[in-house]
């Protein structure tokens, strides 16, 4: 394939006017690696395209035996089991179905956010908002706290760490953080905006201790070469470099949709879950506020998988296209505008190579 099929992408990333990075990975060969107004060894916010790294860390243990996915939650976490949140699995929070998409509220959990303990003791005094197991509701931060402290109480090691042992370090990704590290500030990307909610939330996500935290639903940093190559693994069966972290039939656990057609009752939009991703194809519902396609593009296949973090970045692979991508920019813009902007970058991409 021509590079320069994927002009069309690159100057749609261009045109957003902000840094940014795209990485393409088709049938196992890199055809594009761009960096727009900045270094390509540049440290992106990742925002919610970071949930998928704790995700695969829990599908991980399933592989090993160390949990079922099935399991109560409680069972691993027993402070967990109160306030109606005794049968709650980890199989429903991995499909964001455990009913508590905020443990207090969105402002309340952002707040403490930077603080693994308060944040853990305030998922323990939760409440569910909808009954468990019986409707989507997007995991907002509340996501990455509960799959992080299961794996925390698994392991007895704290996520950062055993996401580095288990899957960064032997998968070879070192341009990857959850939790920036003083050493690289350099090298990061601040978030800009525009709007009010834009410019408040550049405002939150550009302090250092935002940055260098450990939210396992948002706070990765990374560069999109990373980002492509972990989902060119996924594609390869779990295996990068000769080195082999995850089975294929994991991979294909946790690609396994959970919902398809219903309306997510935090985000107001239908949005197709699995296991750890979001998926491609058509959403279903209504077209409003790009609801009704995937940020992986109008032409995405249904087999499609990855994750949209607030429209600002993404990751996603293709498996009937052999293809792995991530579009990582320094930019927050309105829903409606970031989703068609997302989608028009996956259209141009996929027209590209195919």
């Amino acid at each position: 394939m021509q590079a320069n099929r994927l002009d069309s992408a690159v100057s749609l990333a261009a045109a957003r006017g902000c840094p940014a990075q795209l990485c393409v990975i088709h049938r196992g060969e890199v055809v594009l690696d761009e960096a727009i107004g900045c270094r390509p060894d540049s440290l992106f916010f990742l925002f919610s395209a970071s949930k998928p790294m704790t995700a695969l860390l829990v599908h991980l243990l399933a592989q090993r035996g160390e949990l079922g996915l099935d399991d109560a939650v409680a069972r691993h976490w027993p402070e967990f089991g109160q306030r109606g949140k005794q049968a709650i699995t980890i199989r429903q929070v991995l499909q964001h179905r455990s009913g508590l998409p905020v443990a207090r509220s969105m402002a309340a959990d952002a707040l403490t956010m930077t603080n693994w303990t308060a944040s853990v003791r305030a998922l323990e005094r939760a409440a569910p908002v909808y009954p468990p197991g019986q409707v989507p509701a997007y995991h907002v931060l509340s996501y990455g706290f509960l799959l992080g402290e299961l794996v925390h109480r698994v392991t007895g090691t704290p996520v950062r760490d055993f996401l580095h042992a288990a899957l960064l370090g032997p998968l070879g990704l070192r341009d990857t953080y959850l939790g920036l590290p003083a050493s690289q500030w350099a090298r990061h990307v601040p978030v800009s905006g525009r709007g009010p909610a834009e410019l408040a939330t550049g405002l939150m996500v550009n302090r250092p201790a935002v940055r260098q935290a450990v939210i396992p639903a948002a706070s990765l940093s990374a560069t999109a070469r990373d980002l492509a190559r972990l989902y060119q693994a996924l594609l390869d069966g779990g295996e990068l470099g000769g080195v082999r972290v995850l089975a294929p039939e994991t991979i294909l656990a946790a690609r396994r949709p959970s919902s398809d057609g219903e309306t997510d009752r935090y985000l107001k939009l239908p949005v197709r879950w699995s296991e750890g991703f979001q998926l491609g194809g058509e959403r279903g519902g209504r077209a409003r506020l790009g609801g009704r396609f995937s940020p992986m593009g109008q032409r995405s296949s249904p087999l499609a998988f990855g994750h949209n973090g607030s429209y600002v970045c993404i990751g996603w692979a293709d498996p009937e296209r052999q293809l792995a991508v991530a579009y990582l920019t320094g930019r927050l813009v309105s829903r409606a505008a970031g989703a068609r902007h997302m989608a028009a970058v996956s259209d141009a991409i996929l027209a590209g190579c195919d």
